[in-house]
């Protein structure tokens, strides 16, 4: 079996969550030093050995064997949890402890109170955004810093005061809480921000984010695992990852250079994802309930249902994005939706719209916004308009992958 960086990310989540049910949440600190420890024993052992026929089970066996050394340095269990004290009498109770807390069960249980746990009220959605990057998805600060373009000091503060927060309610968030409706909306806020993260990078690493799309995708399917999450909203918004993440092979051509999505191959969509986003979108409909992600995920089906983008129901998209500028209107909201009708009713109205688009200020740094002009000046055969915009596009890239693009854009203009 081979392993890889994303292996070892999914497993920190799961050893980490594991161990804090043993130890207590106010203990994060020592179930990280010990999952460290087993990460690090793994690459020691395997580079010798070879990677074993399971190395999950691996991985928790030794994580184990390392709680236990330390139960046997530290003979009183005054800094465990106390949820769980009664069990760590002993070197045998501890043992029995961990056994039950690395059952599959367990963990995925586990998980999902770390999950609600990191989208605690008092944090901002961007510190909960990154403790869960953090702790559930393994990524180091450095790695969150550049994914959210934000400073590492500063990542470093939102997620010590993320975890110093866990450490004071003392316990992870209850399931059966009667606040878990109300928490169940912030973490699918911050698992739609996560994907977006990775769909629309705009870190200097790359405009996609694989990994990111990844981990927010494992995570929404984890959450609808759990009945009481398994919600329309909950399908809605794990259709749309789907429907998104099946779009990124297509993304990119052999070379790894960005495409339009009127350049993409359509034969490159996973078809699998698409499967999957189409049987959410479908559970998504029971119920009442019509939130903006399932307006979005109504969107991500007409294009997954188009055998190509010429033959893409535009005036029905079009509507769609009436519809979610009625819920959740926003500029890239109005950018898209004036893109979808120049598409639908060409150029010349597609400028108007984009023109009349309320709050075009807050788009003042976003390179797609003058790209867009760009596009569709060119199509109009205004190429100095075009090149004029696309330049300023260009003065906006985030990435080399966003400057390549628009490089090919303004070549397009005869430039």
């Amino acid at each position: 079996m081979d392993v890889g960086e994303h292996f070892f990310r999914h497993e920190s989540g799961r050893l980490v969550t594991a161990l804090t049910r043993v130890f207590g949440v106010h203990q994060l600190a020592l179930a990280e030093d010990v999952t460290q420890h087993a990460f690090c024993r793994a690459l020691e052992v395997w580079k010798v050995r070879g990677i074993p026929e399971n190395p999950s089970a691996w991985l928790l066996a030794t994580a184990k064997h390392r709680a236990l050394d330390l139960r046997r340095r530290e003979r009183t269990a005054r800094d465990f949890g106390p949820e769980l004290a009664r069990w760590l009498d002993s070197e045998g109770e501890l043992s029995s402890a961990l056994d039950e807390a690395f059952l599959a069960g367990t963990i995925r249980d586990e998980q999902l109170r770390m999950m609600f746990s990191c989208c605690h009220p008092r944090l901002a959605q961007e510190a909960q955004v990154a403790l869960i990057l953090n702790i559930l998805c393994g990524f180091g600060a450095s790695e969150i810093a550049s994914a959210l373009l934000k400073g590492l000091a500063a990542i470093e503060k939102r997620i010590a005061r993320g975890k110093q927060t866990l450490a004071e309610t003392k316990t992870l968030f209850d399931l059966a809480d009667a606040e878990f409706d109300a928490r169940l909306s912030t973490v699918r806020r911050a698992l739609y921000l996560l994907f977006n993260e990775g769909y629309h990078g705009a870190g200097q690493s790359g405009a996609i984010r694989r990994e990111l799309c990844q981990e927010a995708l494992r995570l929404i399917c984890l959450l609808g695992e759990h009945e009481p999450a398994a919600t329309p909203t909950t399908n809605a918004l794990a259709a749309l990852m789907c429907l998104h993440a099946a779009r990124l092979p297509a993304r990119v051509d052999a070379e790894g250079e960005l495409l339009a999505f009127f350049e993409q191959d359509r034969a490159r969509w996973d078809a699998k994802l698409v499967t999957q986003g189409l049987a959410f979108f479908d559970a998504s409909a029971t119920g009442c309930e019509l939130s903006p992600y399932h307006v979005e995920a109504a969107i991500a089906v007409a294009h997954a249902s188009a055998p190509s983008f010429a033959e893409t129901d535009w005036a029905g998209v079009v509507l769609l994005y009436d519809r979610l500028m009625s819920v959740a209107p926003s500029p890239v909201v109005a950018l898209n939706r004036a893109i979808a009708v120049g598409h639908h009713e060409g150029a010349v109205r597609a400028l108007q719209e984009l023109r009349a688009i309320t709050d075009a200020e807050r788009l003042c740094a976003y390179p797609f916004y003058p790209a867009a002009l760009g596009e569709f000046e060119l199509r109009l055969g205004n190429y100095e308009a075009a090149r004029q915009q696309l330049r300023h596009a260009l003065s906006l890239a985030r990435n080399d992958d966003e400057r390549h693009f628009l490089e090919k854009r303004l070549a397009a203009t005869g430039h």
